[in-house]
């Protein structure tokens, strides 16, 4: 039964076999890959995100350091001039906060500002309208580049309307006026600065301040109220805006929901960390935060009335009480962000803060370390303001080209908002391709040295079995032909020995009968040899005992052992061999390449029987100092796709069935096989008509 079943089999049923083994193989082993692969793609998240959480929690530290600083300003640093020390110190200078060009350690800061309690704007840059610049070693090149900025901060704030328009109090005439010095009285509990100013300059100070109540101004409690509501209303207004004129003002880039950011890794994966966690490190900054009392020393100008009354009214050195609110961050209108506190002083409300430039403070405080970072490398830095997409950093090339938030796609690596008062700025850090560690190098090798390795070897078990197919048919053909090869000439030789033995054929008859069994008992000699040789080579019994010996020699052997065949076969043998080749010597068995030039004629014989032209030809020549053995037919010549086939065991250019030639199909295989044995190689070449095997004897195993 089972050999029913294997010879049922045929290369279909052979493909569908190994395919479904290939497959049981192959399913299996990807899965494999697979889980060790995303399992290192999950590891590879995980340490990704730690470091993103780590980078968030670094930028944020940074933030809540600076911001402390500002935080530890006092009141007075927003004034052009600063008591040093104690009020009692005796001692006036310039606040930190004048320098010019302004310097911050916070990136993009435009410059400082104040709003008092009647609504009216100052910066640092600048000492009081009715003062003299020059006094305090400010040139006039100078005093003109600080006015410049201080109006234009004054414009952008004015644009945003937290300010009244820009009505520069300091003019380039008053810039370059010489003052007189200063100096500091004690009074008690109070401490009072002087500075002389000049009759003309109090009654302008003064008609200015009586035709502005003369012409309807708003008293200090409303002007506070009109002038400082816009700050208050900033957080409020700033989250109730619509969200298109959001967008417009911070580059239309898009919500935060507009992301197409896989979050599958983190709706599957616990975060590591919670916020209080990452930012404990900042837990004592934080916990300073909130409103605070101090004790500063102030200069004050003298009113109106009292510059009236009193001319040579000094500016005194007031010490008070203020308290002083944490700072507040939003975002204005223009794009700029704002960073503001409230100050309480004497019942009365201050605005102090700062006007800092977007791109440049996100730039500086948050791209700067991001692109330093390592998880740069693999990510994508995406900063949001109140859902709002502000800006992206990609940490692979100078700019991230994206238009719309919709554009950025990818995995969703880590997400968290900065500490107060920067809760409303988001950082979202994202990877489109989340490399998979150091160890997919190893399972990608792996993977790929399996997957050949599997293919590899259903190709060969498919080869094995396919020519394990051919070399069964070969041999039914073969076992058909040497039945076919063996029964004609047994039959006819013990069909005409009856016939002698008889006595039924005279003496003419008796002569061709014998001739014919001499013939047919050779045919089935060669036959027997091929098949004995075919067994030796099968078994690695071939063995070949070279010897030198002449080319004339060995053609003269040659035309003793075809002659006979050739002319029986009604064919005219033709030797030729070149002058150059004669007397050569070469190293070949005589037996073995006499079997082969035998094969040889017999193959010419049979394909070449119905040629108009029934003439063998066996030459030598030399070639580029080998000698080369040819045996020539004028038969129909060799296809050329069959030329390397014919020289296969059990190969036959016609159908078992239906062929009209005899043979086994082991004759040429032979020549191939004894050829090679003998170092020597065949070849066969088509000619014009017929074709030609040419045995070439190579010269490295040759005698000469």
């Amino acid at each position: 039964m089972a050999r029913n079943t294997l010879s049922g089999f045929d290369k279909k049923r052979l493909r569908r076999w190994l395919t479904v083994f290939f497959m049981a193989l192959t399913i299996p082993t990807a899965v494999l890959i697979y889980k060790a692969y995303s399992q290192l793609k999950w590891e590879a998240f995980h340490q990704n995100r730690l470091l993103a959480e780590e980078l968030a929690a670094r930028i944020d530290s940074r933030l809540i350091e600076l911001l402390y600083q500002e935080e530890t300003r006092a009141f007075s640093d927003y004034s052009f001039l600063t008591v040093a020390g104690e009020p009692d110190a005796n001692f006036v200078q310039r606040s930190p906060l004048s320098t010019y060009p302004v310097t911050s350690n916070i990136p993009g800061l435009i410059g400082y500002f104040q709003v008092d309690a009647e609504g009216t704007f100052s910066t640092p840059l600048l000492p009081q309208a009715a003062t003299e610049s020059s006094a305090y070693g400010i040139s006039p090149q100078q005093a003109q580049l600080r006015l410049a900025l201080q109006n234009q901060i004054q414009q952008v704030l004015s644009e945003n309307r937290l300010v009244h328009g820009v009505k520069s109090k300091t003019t380039t005439a008053s810039a370059g006026k010489p003052s007189a010095p200063a100096t500091v009285a004690s009074r008690g509990d109070r401490q009072e600065e002087t500075l002389d100013f000049s009759q003309a300059e109090n009654k302008d100070r003064s008609i200015t301040r009586e035709s502005k109540l003369e012409a309807g101004a708003s008293s200090p409690m409303q002007e506070q109220v009109t002038s400082q509501a816009a700050f208050d209303q900033l957080k409020s207004v700033s989250k109730d805006k619509d969200q298109a004129q959001q967008q417009e003002r911070l580059g239309n880039l898009g919500r935060v929901e507009d992301l197409k950011l896989d979050k599958r890794f983190q709706k599957e994966t616990p975060a590591k960390k919670s916020k209080s966690q990452i930012l404990s490190q900042n837990a004592p900054l934080l916990e300073k935060r909130g409103v605070r009392k101090e004790r500063s020393a102030l200069l004050e100008a003298p009113t109106a009335s009292e510059a009236l009354a009193q001319p040579e009214t000094r500016l005194r050195v007031r010490t008070f009480e203020s308290e002083i609110d944490p700072f507040e961050f939003s975002l204005l209108g223009s794009g700029h962000f704002v960073l503001y506190r409230k100050v309480w002083r004497d019942g009365q409300r201050y605005i102090q803060g700062a006007l800092i430039e977007q791109q440049a403070f996100l730039q500086g405080m948050i791209e700067a370390v991001f692109r330093e970072a390592a998880i740069a490398q693999v990510s994508n830095l995406i900063v949001a303001y109140q859902g709002n997409v502000v800006s992206v950093f990609n940490g692979r090339s100078e700019r991230a080209y994206l238009s719309r938030a919709s554009e950025m796609t990818g995995q969703l690596l880590y997400q968290s908002r900065l500490s107060t008062p920067l809760s409303d700025i988001e950082l979202i850090f994202s990877v489109t391709r989340m490399p998979a560690g150091p160890g997919a190098t190893v399972i990608n090798w792996i993977a790929a040295t399996l997957f050949f390795i599997l293919c590899g070897g259903f190709y060969l078990m498919y080869r094995l079995g396919v020519r394990q197919f051919e070399l069964t048919r070969q041999q039914q053909d073969f076992v058909s032909a040497v039945s076919h090869e063996l029964k004609t000439p047994l039959t006819s030789i013990r069909m005409y020995g009856e016939m002698l033995r008889e006595g039924w054929a005279n003496e003419d008859k008796k002569t061709e009968y014998y001739e014919y069994i001499y013939n047919e008992s050779e045919r089935l000699s060669r036959l027997i040899n091929n098949v004995l040789q075919l067994a030796r080579m099968t078994r690695n019994d071939l063995k070949v005992n070279s010897k030198a010996i002449t080319t004339d020699e060995l053609m003269d052997v040659i035309r003793s052992k075809v002659s006979t065949q050739i002319q029986q076969a009604g064919f005219t043998l033709n030797l030729e061999c070149g002058e150059d080749a004669a007397q050569k010597s070469v190293s070949v068995d005589e037996d073995c390449f006499t079997q082969i030039i035998i094969n040889l004629v017999d193959n010419a014989i049979k394909f070449s029987a119905k040629a108009t032209t029934k003439t063998i030809e066996i030459a030598c020549r030399s070639e580029s100092g080998n000698v080369v053995f040819s045996v020539r037919d004028y038969g129909p010549g060799i296809d050329k796709d069959q030329m390397k086939k014919i020289f296969k065991l059990f190969y036959r250019t016609e159908n078992e069935l239906t062929r009209e030639t005899v043979g086994t199909g082991i004759g040429l295989a032979l020549v191939r096989q004894l050829a090679q044995a003998m170092h020597a190689k065949v070849d066969v070449i088509n000619r014009e008509p017929g074709a030609e095997f040419q045995i070439r004897l190579l010269q490295n195993y040759s005698a000469t």
